[in-house]
């Protein structure tokens, strides 16, 4: 207690809570959304970190948060659309393995939309001006083009290919995403 406030510790005890017992044994061994419940416990380092440093987590906090939890869906099922063996002996459901991956890009398609839209809300909230909304169209402009062409892929290998580049950019996006409030914050 004495490196850190209470809000920060109980968040942090309810984040391990959630990951290691509730989204590690219950929820990905026995559900494909797994990757949808789980991802609240991985999205929540934006709020551990606000707590941290203010001692309280306002609404902006959380708006970040959200990003997170709304991008870990394509993120992840791009994944394990190009590992779906890998997934499958493991024994997880996995999306692609019990819904099959024409399902599965269709849903990557559907939370990219959900993704673009939410990160709209830095700008509508006043969180940020315009060198982040346009940086954030920006960079959902090509998610949005590759999880399309993921979803319109008439093959597996082309589905594969396209997965990767995908999982790959997904990674990339978030980053200069994030990398865009920062800046955008000391610009604007």
């Amino acid at each position: 207690m004495h490196f850190v406030n209470p809000l920060t510790m109980w968040l942090t005890f309810a984040t391990f809570v959630g990951y290691a017992v509730i989204y590690t044994m219950l929820l990905k061994p026995m559900t494909p959304q797994n990757i949808v419940i789980g991802g609240a416990s991985g999205a929540m380092p934006p709020a551990l970190g606000w707590a941290a440093m203010a001692g309280h987590v306002p609404a902006q906090a959380w708006v970040l948060v959200l990003i997170i939890f709304v991008w870990t869906p394509p993120h992840f099922w791009a994944l394990a659309l190009y590992r779906t063996e890998d997934f499958r002996q493991s024994g997880l459901p996995m999306l692609p393995i019990t819904h099959g991956p024409r399902y599965t890009r269709l849903h990557i398609l559907l939370y990219t939309f959900a993704l673009v839209g939410t990160t709209l809300l830095p700008f509508a909230l006043r969180m940020s001006g315009w060198p982040y909304l346009i940086a954030a169209l920006a960079l959902g402009a090509q998610f949005l083009r590759l999880s399309w062409s993921i979803w319109r892929a008439q093959d597996e290998a082309a589905s594969d290919a396209l997965a990767r580049r995908t999982f790959r950019y997904s990674i990339v996006y978030l980053s200069l995403l994030f990398a865009a409030l920062l800046i955008d914050h000391y610009v604007a």
